[in-house]
C-alpha cells in the first residue's frame, strides 16, 4: 500500500476514534446530569434504597458466598458519644481504632492521668481539647452533653469506683472485663447503675464475635447431638514484672481473671447453662514474675446437662487460644477463639464410611466495634445488653469458687446465679427440653451485624 494512502487511513482511524471518545464523554456528561447514560441503568448495579439503607441484589453465582451489604452507619450527629476512660495499650491499639468501624458510636471525650498523652490522642481522633479530663473530673464530664456513655479501660481494681462515678454522672457504662476484683465490688457496681437508671454492660467481646457466635449456634442447635466435653485453653507468656497485671492490688489475680476468664465465660456462653460444681488446681513457678499473682490455673466445670468443661490458662505457656466441643455425633474446633482476629472454625463428623473435616469460613469483623455498637444500640433502643453486670458478677462468683477449690483440693458445689436478668416480653430467653432456662445472666441476643 502506498505511503500516502497508509497515512490517510491512519488519520481517518484516529479522527473516528476521537469522535467516538467525544461522543462517549458527552453521553457520560449527560448521565452525570441525569439525562441518560449509555445503556439502561440496572438495579443490579445501581442498587436501591430501603429504610434509609442502600441495598444491592446478590451478583454472585450460587456456588459463592454472597457479598455483605454495604455499611449503613448512622449520621455522625445521631451516633452515641463515648468517653474512653484510660489510655493504655488496649485503648490505643484496639478500642479507639475500632470506633472507625463503628456504625452507631463515636469517641467524643477522653479521661486519663497523663495530660500530655491525652492531648496527643485527642488530636489524633478529632476530640475537642475541652473534652479531655483527668481522673478527678467526673463533675466536668457529667456536664458534657455529647457524652452519653463511658468505656472503662483501666486496671481491674479501679473499675468499681470509676463505674460508680460514671453512674453518678448520669452516663451509661461499658466496663472492661474482669468486671472487678471481687463479687462484692461487682454487686456495688450493679446497684449503683440501677439506682442511677443507667445501663451497665461488661465488655465480653467474644460473645459478639461472629465465629464464637457460630459455635454457640451450632451447639444450641444440637447439630452433632448432646455435648459431652468442652476444652478451652488460653495461654501466653509474660514479662516486665512492673506492669500492673503482675501486681495483686491492681489485678486481683493473675492468669485466671485476665485470660482464663475467656475460658470460663466462653464455656458458660456456649451452653447457656450454669455449672453445678468445680474442681481446680493453681500452680506458679519460682519465677519472680509470680510473687503476687498466679501463673497457671486448670479447672473443670460440670454442667446440669452432664457436659464437662476442661479449662486451662497460664501466663507461662506459649500462646494458644482454642475452644473445642466434643459431641455425640461430631466435633467443633475454633482456633484463635479468644484472639482479636484470625479465628478458624473446623467441623468434624462421619460422612458415610469416611471421617469428614470441613472448614467453615465467615466474614471477619472487628469484635471491639461489634460490642461498642451493641452498647450503643441498647442505649438508643432502651434494651438490656447481652452481657450486663449480672454476667460479670456471675463470673466473679465462679472465679472465687475456682480459687477456693484449688486452695482446699475439694470439689466445690455451685448454686445458680445470684442475680437473674429480667428479659422483656419479646425475648424471654431460651429453655432446654426439660424446661430449664438458659442465659439467665444475659440479655436478649445481640443484633446481627451486616
Amino acid at each position: 500500500m502506498p505511503d500516502d494512502v497508509t497515512a490517510l487511513s491512519r488519520r481517518s482511524l484516529m479522527m473516528a476514534g476521537g469522535a467516538t471518545l467525544v461522543g462517549l464523554g458527552g453521553a457520560a456528561a449527560q448521565g452525570a446530569a441525569g439525562q441518560g447514560v449509555p445503556g439502561p441503568q440496572r438495579p443490579v448495579d445501581t442498587g436501591k434504597v430501603e429504610n434509609g439503607k442502600v441495598t444491592f441484589p446478590n451478583w454472585r453465582g450460587p456456588s459463592d458466598r454472597p457479598s455483605a451489604p454495604p455499611p449503613a452507619p448512622l449520621p455522625p450527629g445521631e451516633r452515641v458519644g463515648f468517653a474512653i476512660v484510660g489510655l493504655g495499650r488496649l485503648s490505643l491499639e484496639e478500642i479507639l481504632p475500632a470506633f472507625g468501624e463503628c456504625r452507631k458510636a463515636k469517641p467524643v471525650a477522653l479521661m486519663s492521668g497523663s495530660p500530655e498523652k491525652a492531648k496527643a490522642v485527642a488530636a489524633q481522633h478529632g476530640i475537642k481539647p475541652e473534652a479531655v479530663y483527668g481522673y478527678d473530673a467526673w463533675d466536668a464530664l457529667a456536664r458534657n452533653p455529647e457524652v452519653k456513655a463511658v468505656y472503662i479501660v483501666t486496671p481491674n481494681a479501679l473499675h468499681r469506683d470509676q463505674v460508680i462515678a460514671a453512674a453518678g454522672a448520669g452516663k451509661h457504662v461499658l466496663c472492661e472485663k474482669p468486671m472487678a476484683v471481687s463479687s462484692g465490688e461487682a454487686r456495688a457496681m450493679i446497684d449503683a447503675c440501677a439506682a442511677a437508671k443507667v445501663k451497665l454492660m461488661i465488655a465480653y467481646r467474644c460473645q459478639y464475635e461472629p465465629y464464637n457466635r457460630e459455635v454457640v449456634r451450632l451447639v444450641r442447635s444440637a447439630k452433632y447431638g448432646k455435648v459431652k466435653l468442652i476444652e478451652a485453653t488460653n495461654t501466653q507468656t509474660m514479662s516486665l514484672p512492673e506492669q500492673w497485671r503482675m501486681r495483686s492490688a491492681l489485678a486481683g489475680g493473675g492468669a485466671l481473671p485476665d485470660i482464663g476468664l475467656y475460658c470460663l465465660n466462653g464455656v458458660r456462653a456456649l451452653t447457656g447453662e450454669e455449672p453445678v460444681s468445680v474442681q481446680a488446681h493453681v500452680h506458679s513457678s519460682d519465677d519472680p514474675l509470680y510473687r503476687e499473682v498466679e501463673e497457671t490455673v486448670a479447672f473443670t466445670l460440670r454442667f446440669p446437662s452432664g457436659a464437662l468443661a476442661l479449662c486451662s490458662t497460664s501466663y507461662g505457656a506459649h500462646e494458644t487460644r482454642s475452644l473445642t466441643v466434643q459431641a455425640e455425633g461430631g466435633a467443633i474446633q475454633l482456633q484463635n477463639a479468644f484472639a482479636y482476629q484470625g479465628q478458624r472454625l473446623y467441623l468434624s463428623h462421619r460422612e458415610g464410611k469416611a471421617e469428614a473435616r470441613e472448614e467453615r469460613v465467615l466474614g471477619e469483623k472487628n469484635q471491639f466495634a461489634l460490642e461498642i455498637d451493641h452498647m450503643a444500640t441498647c442505649i438508643l433502643e432502651n434494651r438490656t445488653p447481652r452481657t450486663p453486670g449480672e454476667e460479670g458478677l456471675q463470673d466473679q462468683i465462679l472465679m472465687e469458687a475456682i480459687y477456693e477449690a484449688a486452695r482446699t483440693g475439694a470439689t466445690v458445689a455451685l448454686k445458680g446465679p445470684e442475680r437473674i436478668v429480667a428479659k422483656g416480653d419479646k425475648d424471654q430467653g431460651e429453655t432446654t427440653k426439660d424446661g430449664k432456662a438458659l442465659d439467665r445472666t444475659r440479655g436478649p441476643e445481640p443484633e446481627e451485624a451486616g
